[in-house]
């Protein structure tokens, strides 16, 4: 259990943590695979999307995500053998904000947001995550985004810039909790830098890792989901609130 009185800022991998990237993924993806009577299954397409996302976040990480989405949407139709389509690539493309939010995000937000400030770090654009914060309804104190700093997580740059901007508002290294439900993008390059993490394991009693990739790291908090740790703040606090 964490001393939550520890911490005065939460800051949140955005997608796959708050935003249920994966189903949202596989839902938009299903009617094209059905046009194209494809046997391919939407969760092979999520996981082949992790590989090449990070094929290309690593190769140019000041490319945009748009950029990076329409990129990895043509890579899929090379992997499985499907003809080059451009307005898929494009509606891929320009799908970030339309992915819905976890059924315990907005709430555990709520409640989080009146006993933390909080904050994001997050591997996309400021156009798409703007779309994306107006799902989650909560104030942030502030967004940190790959467009912001010329890198994609795991790169360090994001996490640096988090430490930089809660001094700014008065908040040491020690009171931020970062929480994720991504080891490769985020609680292996937290723990490396001397934050504390919270892994939330969002594919519990899932096969597979979706839309990340596989990595190793020991957080100093695992829950399985938002409402897990706001259960967890309660009981710490002796009760709801």
């Amino acid at each position: 259990m964490l001393d939550f009185s520890r911490f005065k800022l939460l800051t949140f991998d955005c997608y796959g943590t708050l935003i249920d990237w994966d189903s949202s993924i596989s839902r938009l993806v299903e009617p094209w695979l059905h046009e194209m009577e494809s046997q391919v299954p939407p969760d092979l397409v999520v996981s082949t999307f992790a590989l090449m996302q990070a094929k290309h976040q690593q190769a140019r990480p000041t490319l945009l995500y748009p950029d990076v989405l329409r990129r990895v949407w043509r890579d899929i139709e090379e992997q499985f053998g499907w003809d080059e389509n451009p307005a898929r690539a494009d509606e891929f493309a320009r799908s970030v904000p339309f992915w819905r939010p976890f059924a315990d995000t907005v709430e555990s937000l709520r409640y989080l947001s009146r006993h933390f400030a909080l904050g994001i770090l997050s591997n996309v654009d400021n156009a798409s995550l703007a779309g994306t914060l107006k799902r989650l309804e909560v104030p942030f104190l502030f967004t940190i985004t790959a467009e912001d700093v010329g890198s994609y997580k795991p790169g360090q740059p994001h996490f640096d810039a988090a430490i930089r901007e809660a001094a700014r508002h008065g908040i040491e290294k020690g009171e931020i909790l970062h929480v994720a439900q991504s080891k490769h993008h985020d609680i292996s390059p937290g723990n490396r830098i001397g934050l504390t993490t919270v892994w939330v394991n969002r594919r519990h009693g899932k096969k597979g890792t979706g839309a990340t990739l596989v990595a190793t790291a020991d957080p100093s908090l695992r829950v399985n989901s938002l409402a897990e740790l706001v259960d967890l703040h309660k009981s710490a606090q002796g009760g709801s609130r």
